[in-house]
């Protein structure tokens, strides 16, 4: 690749010694070379061009080879010869045939008006060429007044106007124009450029630079140059890029002192946070996409090799995670008077994901644990701490029983054991009955069919029939409110399903506060825990109300009247 011949000879900038001269020179932009060389070689150049792209891509490189080819004295095949006088004067920067404009810093009408009235103006070779870079910066009052000559300008002058932002060129202007877009180089396409300029200029440049000015290039040729450039004065990769290969090793072994030390490391070595962040974003961008798609990958060579080994021992799901975390804390540094902090306190989330509640932290957890049993590792179960007591609540201690020394111990009389014979299930006497259902079947149920009960009088047992009495038509009607929990306890006592019967018996209700049966008196409770049935409200009518008062007064305050 040889140098491009310039009156500049101390400089020593390499995206400006190779800057391409010729169409043949240009890489990675082979459809804007195939139609602008086809243009002039059939002669049919239009009046004006819009190139748009990305930084670095060519745009007014490709404009510059352009204007040579339409007044190169020897033309071939469309493309410039880069030698005759033209060439080397258009190379030079002093041919009148061609006049460049940075539009950012000359965008008022004055400027407008300047290119408007040179255009008429005749120049010595065929064509007159007016470059405007970063024409999207032309004033409203700028643009109005360029349209009617960009519309239609002189036969012999042609418009290339250049930007990086197409969006904001005003509609008029891009609809009078020819649009051509630039894109950025492919990862292969630059490494090639870095490699024929560093055997044409002479460095000492080892592979693992070259591939590191690659990435920092990101597509873009001159930023990618540049990169070689730095690379090469420093002879030191980490003077181009920060090296993360601490704060990686760290992430994937979960420790966090680790990674801090790392990452204060490379501040103390002059690293801006944002810059850190977003090359680690770089960094782990290119893990995902060497464990998704190695194709769609930038890095090459050792760093390939390095990043992948990475992003298989941490898995997708934590190089994932990682990605996500820090694009988030990038946003959030723009706005933060302490980014290097949010850059801590994220790094430090990534190393315990037992910090963050988010699914992506879950499922890294569990691809952990899986990787875990895998390797036939067992893994320690969680230990949980007890819950704290709520604030107010009471706290039950249970005292410990009082043992009372042998000396002072008086041994109560040993009783032989009486042989109890085990309960048969099925029908029984109604003696029995009576004394078990008292007994056992009562305490069973809830305060209020007891209550009920109480005023009520066991009559019959007629095999799975069970005959009750009550006092009252309106007691009997609220019988079935108690039914279910009966059933129930007679069920768990007997082992049979009894059906009931409720008889209205009025001679009952003769004193005001009749004391209940002595079946159903109510035992006390037993203090073990005993599994009870749900307990069913009852609500008694405006009739019954008075019986069930009375009950209730009698059990509270035995012997007691009512005035």
């Amino acid at each position: 690749m040889a140098e491009t011949p310039t009156s500049l000879d101390g400089v020593t900038s390499l995206y400006r010694r190779f800057r391409p001269g010729r169409f043949v020179e240009m890489r990675g932009q082979e459809h804007v070379v195939r139609a602008l060389q086809g243009a002039v070689e059939k002669d049919r150049i239009v009046h004006a061009y819009l190139f748009s792209g990305p930084r670095g891509t060519g745009k007014t490189t490709t404009a510059r080879i352009l204007a040579k080819a339409l007044n190169c004295e020897n033309p071939v095949a469309g493309d410039a010869c880069n030698v005759c006088a033209s060439c080397l004067a258009i190379t030079r920067g002093t041919s009148l045939d061609v006049v460049e404009l940075d539009a950012a810093s000359n965008n008022s009408v004055d400027d407008i008006r300047e290119i408007i009235a040179g255009a008429w103006t005749g120049t010595p070779g065929r064509w007159k060429v007016y470059i405007v870079d970063e024409v999207h910066m032309l004033t409203k009052a700028a643009e109005a007044a360029f349209l009617k000559t960009l519309e239609e300008p002189p036969p012999h002058v042609v418009f290339v106007l250049a930007t990086t932002d197409p969006h904001k060129v005003v509609a008029t202007i891009r609809s009078r124009t020819q649009h051509l877009e630039f894109r950025l180089l492919d990862a292969a396409t630059l490494s090639s450029l870095l490699h024929d300029v560093r055997d044409a200029a002479g460095l000492g440049v080892d592979e693992a630079s070259l591939d590191a000015a690659v990435r920092l290039g990101r597509g873009s040729a001159r930023d990618a140059l540049s990169a070689l450039d730095q690379v090469a004065a420093t002879g030191s990769v980490a003077a181009a890029r920060p090296v993360f290969d601490a704060v990686l090793l760290s992430l994937g072994a979960g420790d966090s002192v680790g990674v801090l030390s790392a990452l204060h490391q490379l501040h103390h070595d002059g690293w801006d946070p944002e810059q850190l962040g977003e090359s680690l974003a770089g960094e782990l961008r290119q893990c995902f996409l060497l464990l998704v798609a190695p194709d769609v990958a930038d890095a090459m060579g050792e760093d390939r090799e390095r990043l992948s080994t990475w992003g298989q021992g941490a898995g997708l799901a934590k190089t994932v995670r990682c990605l996500e975390t820090i694009g988030r804390t990038l946003r959030e540094m723009k706005s933060s008077p302490v980014p290097m902090m949010l850059l801590e306190v994220a790094l430090v989330r990534l190393t315990k994901p037992e910090l963050d509640r988010e699914v992506a932290a879950l499922e890294e957890r569990l691809t952990k644990l899986e990787r875990s049993v895998a390797n036939g590792v067992t893994v320690p179960a969680p230990v949980v701490a007890p819950p704290a007591r709520p604030i107010g609540a009471v706290q039950r201690t249970v005292s410990a029983p009082v043992v009372t020394p042998a000396a002072e111990v008086t041994p109560a009389p040993t009783a032989a054991p009486v042989a109890t014979a085990p309960v048969a299930a099925g029908p029984v006497g109604f003696d029995e009955f009576q004394q078990r259902f008292a007994a056992k079947v009562v305490p069973r149920l809830s305060r209020s069919a007891q209550i009920f009960l109480a005023s009520a009088a066991l009559r019959s047992l007629d095999g799975q029939v069970v005959t009750f009495a009550v006092p009252s038509e309106s007691l009997r009607s609220n019988a079935e409110r108690i039914q279910s929990g009966l059933r129930g306890a007679l069920e768990h006592e007997f082992q049979m399903n009894y059906q009931f019967q409720w008889l209205v018996d009025a001679a009952m209700d003769t004193g005001p506060a009749p004391a209940p049966a002595a079946p159903f008196a109510t035992p006390p409770r037993p203090t073990a825990t005993v599994e009870e049935e749900p307990m069913e409200t009852f609500t008694p009518n405006d009739e019954s109300a008075s019986s069930l008062s009375m009950l209730l007064m009698n059990e509270v305050f035995p012997g007691a009247e009512e005035l």
